[in-house]
């Protein structure tokens, strides 16, 4: 059946399909969504599609609907169960197939979605199949008259937790007791696997119970708030080492023994200097909001950083053209080459557990080495006009800019190691603002300037004024 084109722009975005349950998505247009990609990633070649599904209450009944789309186009599905959304990237290199990930990540319990991937855990995004599907969603998805694909079951769990743990040495750490906080989310499943094998580390479990209502606080640890629990775990067990994830795991926050939470910026600095130890001249993604101590850093290393847009289809992509060896973003997601150029937060945790535990130095000081500005971390503002906004902010800082990049959104360069990037938000009326600085004050003094600005120009909004 065709579905009508204004419905499927509320639930198709630029990397996935997501929405409220019921109301945006239900069995029927997931197997219509199943049957699409099944369609599309025929044409390339595929022959089976791997399916994953994290601990919501709706996730098994819409895959279970999306792998009878799959079927009807005559492609086999291959069922891992339970699994973080980089667990469902494992299996798609693995397995060298199409995959897709029934979640929708830190969102509130009534929401759920499809990340999709072609072979080798590749992306799907608007301009690389989501789009294509859309388009055969409101033509109407024509039928298959060859055989039904099979539907098989395959635990790839151990392998998944072995495959990382081959990619970090982790011989030989000094004892590490590790607080981690799945948020009642994926990593209570998937942390057991890759870190309990682990001698020298005491796993302290937080949260670990699978439940997709979220009873203790938001799997979005992006937000402070939901830190607040691991920081008071961390402090009370004597934990050397906190890590937070998000719902489908594939996001990793790190607290430190004094329950102070490590910037993403940071790991990233950690990680690539670990990963250039071994690579040196190496490629290395950073996001255009991560701080500069990333870039000062690889250029230090030997290595050649790369800029990007934010977006995982953006950094996915770059990985790919240039080779790089690692990738990282402001919101903790980290790539790596040698998982397929995906992103795993389990992996970067790794990372991070083998450089703290090959020294005697705490966390904190550890990390201080990466960390050269201070920074605002992501502030957004509700605005009428975002451009107008934008606007009025620049030309408040007239006399003090050296440079501006277009990229995306405006980032300004304001000298003295001073800088902000503000954007819009590609799915509400919100602009996003970052900044960082030498010091504290000098974040504090840009980050008031903006937000009066922005004010001052949204009051002055017919609308904003009602």
């Amino acid at each position: 059946m065709s579905r009508s084109a204004a419905v499927l722009d509320r639930v198709i975005k630029a990397y996935d399909v997501r929405g409220l349950v019921g109301a945006e998505i239900d069995e029927p247009l997931v197997r219509d969504v199943g049957a699409a990609f099944a369609r599309l990633m025929r044409e390339q070649d595929a022959r089976q599609v791997v399916i994953g599904y994290d601990m919501r209450d709706s996730s098994p009944s819409l895959a279970a609907a999306f792998g009878s789309g799959v079927t009807a186009q005559g492609l086999d599905v291959v069922r891992i169960g339970l699994a973080s959304t980089d667990q469902l990237y494992f299996a798609s290199g693995l397995l060298d197939c199409p995959g897709a990930m029934f979640t929708a990540s830190h969102n509130p319990a009534a929401y759920n979605g499809i990340k999709m991937c072609r072979a080798a855990a590749l992306p799907v995004g608007a301009e690389t199949g989501l789009s294509a599907i859309r388009g055969a969603l409101v033509a109407g998805v024509p039928a298959y008259h060859g055989p039904p694909g099979a539907i098989g079951d395959k635990d790839v769990l151990a392998d998944y937790g072995a495959f990382l743990r081959s990619l970090v040495d982790t011989a030989g750490l000094r004892q590490l007791r590790v607080a981690v906080d799945a948020g009642n989310g994926m990593a209570g499943h998937t942390a057991p696997a890759v870190l309990g094998p682990i001698g020298s580390i005491t796993l302290l479990p937080l949260y670990f119970e699978l439940d997709g209502s979220f009873p203790n606080h938001e799997a979005n640890p992006l937000n402070p708030a939901n830190l607040a629990d691991l920081q008071s775990y961390v402090q009370n067990t004597g934990a050397d080492i906190g890590l937070a994830f998000d719902g489908d795991a594939d996001r990793c926050f790190v607290v430190d023994e004094r329950g102070r939470p490590v910037s993403p910026s940071t790991v990233t600095a950690l990680v690539a200097a670990r990963e250039l130890g071994r690579e040196i001249g190496a490629t290395v993604i950073h996001n255009l909001i991560t701080s500069r101590a990333v870039p000062e850093l690889v250029v230090e290393r030997g290595g050649t950083p790369v800029r990007s847009r934010v977006g995982h289809s953006y950094i996915k992509a770059l990985m790919a053209d240039t080779g790089a060896i690692f990738g990282g973003e402001h919101s903790a997601h980290y790539y790596f080459r040698d998982f397929w150029g995906a992103d795993s937060g389990m992996l970067a945790a790794l990372y991070v557990l083998a450089a703290l535990g090959e020294q005697q130095r705490p966390l904190s000081e550890l990390t201080a080495d990466y960390q050269r500005y201070e920074s605002s971390g992501e502030i957004n503002f509700a605005v009428f006009d975002a451009a107008s906004c934008v606007e009025a902010v620049l030309k408040s800082f007239s006399g003090r800019i050296q440079s501006i990049d277009h990229l995306d959104g405006v980032t300004v360069d304001l000298g003295e190691g001073s800088w902000f990037n503000l954007r819009s938000s590609n799915t509400e009326p919100l602009l996003r603002l970052n900044v960082e600085g030498r010091c504290t004050e000098d974040v504090e003094a840009v980050v008031a300037r903006v937000a009066d600005e922005i004010r001052r120009q949204d009051a002055s909004q017919p609308e904003a004024a009602v």
